[in-house]
């Protein structure tokens, strides 16, 4: 029965006020939490994958796509919103499930978000080292993949660790600060483009439905066409549907928000709007880069690797290659920084409870952070970014993101028959 025994509400809302190894400070607001959120989930996606995914499978249409899946993660982040409100604790998804669905599934999905954040933080500090030697021409031999070590990815990590370990409230001020440069940038981009932008580009906006083969599409035929017994095929419907697919990864992330419930000055108020301003402002943001880059060229004959900067170049305005590549540094960097965080806090809640070390939930008196194991974490990050080559690392990170969804989909209405008396502040309205 141990594996399966759950964690009553009323356990966990004690632990929060308990302040025996130390404290989360509450110190984040509004704009704090909407900052983490945008500083994980806009990262370079937004300036690759509409051009992959309009050329292969949407056309212009991708910005449909975009709709889809930001539709799609916002019924998750209700979800989310209903449970971070009522229940205000480090560790969102894995203290959701210990108190809705038992230790052992806690156990799992907390293990399975520290490594699948680990995993991402690393992907992205090599990703970061790549942009900022081809940014400012520094030494291959030392910040892009032929590196035996990775300086730049170790460098990276180090610095932002720092960060998270000094305080909450100097990583929200600092990803503040990220997420301003790479908004402003994007926007500016999405101004100037709407000038290049021809209504023949445009035509059609759905391309017609052809097989896959023919298509030039390089994806798997999707499950729910082989469950359908559909042939695989690009553009036309089964084209959206396919993007969105495939784009809705670029959303994840945004959970992090619920991770932060514990330091929110106002979580009752603060975390849904933070969760649904978050995936509102980014879905904006996708629509309208989409629809620029798919207007400025020809979906047939967008770049896959670097599809803004090309787009940019075809009008003689090369200048935007420049900026692309500092909202990317800037982009990574938040998300890096935030990730740190995020695995934090969920070490926290796990050895809180008990299914790590408690040593590792001890809060440091001076910084109100569990520094202890945000060094260990940034230890463990760095050394997979400086020695595992980016391939292998983003093969090795999982969907334990959609995992997460639907254990915290499934906790909404068991917490709402087990606790019906809990006070929600913000309900999913279903």
């Amino acid at each position: 029965m141990g594996m399966f025994r759950t964690k009553s509400v009323d356990e966990i809302e004690s632990d929060v006020d308990d302040e025996g190894s130390g404290s989360l400070r509450k110190q984040l607001g509004l704009r704090d939490l909407v900052g983490f959120g945008v500083g994980i989930v806009i990262g370079t996606g937004i300036f690759t994958l509409t051009g992959v995914q309009a050329k292969e499978n949407a056309g212009p249409a991708v910005v449909i796509s975009f709709v889809i899946a930001g539709v799609v993660s916002l019924l998750a982040a209700l979800c989310y919103a209903e449970l971070a409100s009522a229940v205000p604790t480090a560790g969102s998804a894995y203290t959701y499930a210990y108190a809705t669905l038992g230790e052992l599934f806690a156990w799992i999905i907390g293990w399975d978000l520290i490594l699948e954040f680990a995993l991402g933080a690393a992907v992205v500090a090599r990703s970061w080292s790549g942009y900022l030697a081809d940014l400012f021409s520094l030494p291959p031999s030392l910040f892009t993949e032929e590196a035996p070590v990775n300086v730049g990815a170790v460098a990276i990590v180090a610095v932002l660790g720092v960060i998270a370990a000094v305080g909450v409230k100097e990583s929200a001020r600092v990803t503040n600060v990220l997420v301003l440069i790479k908004v402003a940038i994007s926007v500016f981009i999405v101004i100037a483009g709407l000038f290049f932008v021809q209504k023949s580009n445009l035509v059609p906006f759905v391309p017609e439905s052809v097989p896959a083969e023919a298509g030039g599409s390089t994806l798997d035929q999707p499950l729910m066409q082989a469950v359908a017994g559909i042939a695989p095929s690009a553009f036309g419907f089964a084209g959206v549907v396919t993007a969105a697919a495939v784009v809705f990864f670029a959303y994840t992330g945004f959970e992090a928000v619920a991770n932060l419930s514990e330091e929110a000055e106002r979580p009752a108020h603060d975390l849904p709007r933070a969760l649904i301003g978050t995936l509102v402002a980014c879905t904006l943001l996708y629509m309208m880069v989409a629809f620029v880059v798919t207007g400025m060229v020809k979906y047939t004959e967008l770049d896959d690797s670097a599809p803004i900067a090309k787009a940019f170049d075809s009008v003689g305005a090369g200048w935007a290659g420049v900026l692309v590549s500092i909202a990317a540094v800037a982009g990574l960097t938040s998300v890096i920084l935030v990730e740190l965080v995020t695995i934090s806090r969920i070490g926290f809640a796990m050895g809180r409870d008990g299914l790590l070390p408690k040593s590792v939930a001890k809060v440091s008196p001076r910084f109100g952070t569990p520094t202890r194991l945000t060094v260990g974490v940034v230890v463990f990050v760095a050394l997979l970014g400086a020695l595992v080559p980016l391939k292998e690392l983003a093969e090795m990170v999982s969907i334990g993101a959609l995992f997460a969804f639907l254990l915290v989909s499934a906790a909404v209405p068991i917490l709402r028959r087990t606790k019906p008396d809990l006070e929600r502040p913000f309900r999913v309205p279903l």
